[in-house]
């Protein structure tokens, strides 16, 4: 591919074409799609700067073919032969670390493409420049949604070959800390690997459900196509991906969307409403459809947007200083503009680390944009200061996850390989409604109840453990307890006493109430009727109890005065009423001459 000046054939001539003011060296892998996005925004950059400031500066491209060997001999060729006063690195830290030791013998900057350089490398290399922001962040928008899903347990599969990784999953680790998860397996892959599906059968046979993958393009695809071979990219899988992967979304084919169904990715973000971007989309897709016609997708994604502002910060700086060497590294260090995915300014070498990325959902044919997460706002559908955010996905549209389920999955299973759990229980409880052991009908089997058997079933709705079995056991509790120390239960449940000599043998749960005094009623009915509430302090047994006395108390007044009261005579009526009357005042009246002490 040649443009005008910039040179791509392994033998360009190293003689300086007339007029041409300077040169810049770009290493890319250059059959990939990475590769082939810099490549045409690298020639547009230096079109553009060229023809708005009149200058001549030539780009010369070499093929890393994603070998740090070979991008080490490019660097050593631009230098020596082509003569190039700045180079362009490659995607990859292994390759870029090769790259700036090359450029750091012969005081060449190197703009390196890595988006993650360890501290220890820009300082003992010194010509080397960190052209495209540190992706960190996005750590923190992957542990906001697994915080969103409420999973505890997530498994990381990145590629081994990736030295830059350690401190990448050291800020993931922390920031999963922070939502209360962690990493149950790191799992390291590489593109040699011929059997991944053994790696990928041990991550079926375990609990977490919840996959965050960090690799390349080639090697996240592999490892997707065999997982869907294996069913597990269906229901209740989730597949969380970075953005070395996710940024490429934009250009997968039909063929690969059809694999990566809900998957769920992080991606950088560019600002569409920049003017000057706008303009250089339009102008990009035309020429890489024609340069390129068997790709799916002619849309730039953000690697040509990195590519085209490194290569525009090269020119910059050359085009003010004849010199190479130390002046044009100061030149860049200086290095202040508005680029086509941000600000280009550099603090100690580096550019400021993205915090703002688009949260996006394979589905059906391409991917929808669920929306955003900054660091300022969280998870938000828009970017504006007074839009409505969260720390949860709750702001964003609704994920159709593997499967095609609107539901967030779980996030765990039983392990296939567990062993039961061995549940110790007492035959012997003094509180059967805490624990009873019964056997059933037939004799031949036990049957398990109570408060603390209710309570065990429930928490293992909401815990990955094994299957597990009731054992019965008929010693005392002090054993029982003794028998999980000696690895003979798994645990044991009951109303067991924690007292100081079992909790040496095992750990305790809460208790079942807080501790404090409390007092046990029994249930009440309703008492929704209010006018019956007088006859709630007796039983009905002593209520009929007080009314024989009290009738029999008034049949004995009658008796008595029946003969002496003139009210105590008269009809069968009036001495029945008589005899009633005498019922009432004998209970609720004073007879007799009132005492004084």
């Amino acid at each position: 591919m040649v443009s005008g000046n910039h040179e791509t054939g392994r033998n360009a001539s190293a003689t300086m074409i007339v007029g041409e003011k300077g040169r810049i060296g770009a290493i890319v892998d250059v059959s990939s799609r990475i590769g082939k996005e810099e490549i045409l925004a690298m020639h547009m950059a230096i079109e553009d700067f060229n023809s708005l400031s009149n200058q001549n500066f030539s780009l010369v491209i070499r093929d890393s073919r994603n070998d740090p060997n070979l991008a080490a001999l490019a660097a050593k060729d631009l230098i020596t032969v082509q003569q190039v006063q700045a180079l362009i690195g490659p995607q990859t830290w292994e390759m870029a670390s090769v790259v700036a030791e090359v450029g750091n013998e012969n005081q060449i900057p190197v703009l390196a493409l890595a988006n993650e350089i360890p501290k220890w490398a820009t300082e003992r290399s010194k010509f080397l420049v960190q052209a495209s922001p540190s992706q960190l962040n996005q750590m923190r928008a992957i542990a906001g949604i697994v915080s969103s899903g409420d999973w505890h347990l997530v498994n990381v599969i990145y590629e081994d070959s990736d030295l830059s990784t350690n401190g990448v999953f050291l800020y993931l680790v922390h920031a999963l800390k922070d939502v209360g998860a962690e990493v149950g397996q790191f799992v390291g892959l590489s593109q040699f690997d011929s059997d991944l599906f053994s790696e990928l059968e041990k991550l079926r046979r375990g609990s977490s459900r919840i996959f965050v993958v960090h690799m390349s393009f080639k090697l996240a695809l592999r490892l997707f196509e065999i997982a869907n071979e294996m069913g597990m990219m269906g229901k209740d899988y989730v597949w969380i991906t970075t953005d070395s992967f996710t940024s490429l979304v934009h250009s997968f084919n039909v063929s690969i969307n059809s694999i990566l169904q809900g998957v769920v990715g992080v991606k950088s973000y560019i600002s569409e409403r920049n003017p000057p971007y706008h303009e250089f989309y339009l102008r990009f897709c035309q020429r890489f459809r024609l340069e390129h016609f068997d790709e799916h997708n002619n849309e730039p994604g953000v690697f040509a947007v990195q590519a085209y502002d490194a290569a525009k910060t090269a020119a910059l700086a050359m085009s003010e200083i004849q010199d190479k060497g130390n002046d044009l590294l100061d030149k860049i260090k200086l290095t202040d503009f508005q680029g086509l995915g941000g600000k280009i300014q550099f603090k100690d070498r580096k550019l400021a680390p993205a915090d703002t990325f688009q949260i996006i959902n394979v589905i059906g044919r391409s991917y929808r944009d669920l929306g955003f997460w900054s660091d300022k706002l969280g998870f938000s559908q828009d970017l504006q200061e007074n839009s409505s955010s969260s720390l949860l996905m709750k702001e964003l549209d609704n994920v159709f996850w593997p499967g095609g389920s609107l539901k967030t999955p779980r996030g765990w299973v039983v392990p296939t390989d567990s062993a039961p759990l061995r549940i110790g229980v007492p035959t012997n409880s003094m509180f059967k409604q805490y624990v009873r052991v019964e056997e059933d009908p037939t004799g031949n089997n036990l049957t398990f109840n109570g408060l603390a058997i209710d309570l065990f079933k429930a928490m293992l709705d909401y815990l990955p453990f094994a299957p597990h079995v009731f054992c019965p056991f008929n010693g005392t509790y002090n054993d029982l307890v003794k028998e999980i120390y000696l690895k003979n239960f798994d645990a044991a449940i009951g109303d067991i006493a924690i007292t100081t000599k079992r909790i040496g043998h095992a750990e305790f749960t809460h208790p079942y109430s807080e501790v404090g005094l409390v007092m046990i009623v029994p249930t009440r009915k309703d008492t929704s009727n209010k006018a019956l509430l007088f006859t709630k302090p007796f039983t009905v047994t002593m209520w009929i109890l007080i009314a024989v006395v009290t009738a029999y108390n008034g049949f004995v007044v009658w008796f008595i005065e029946r003969n002496h009261c003139p009210e105590h005579q008269g009809s069968m009526f009036d001495q029945a009423g008589a005899m009633l009357c005498s019922s009432f005042t004998t209970l609720f009246s004073l007879h007799g001459n009132r005492r004084h002490h």
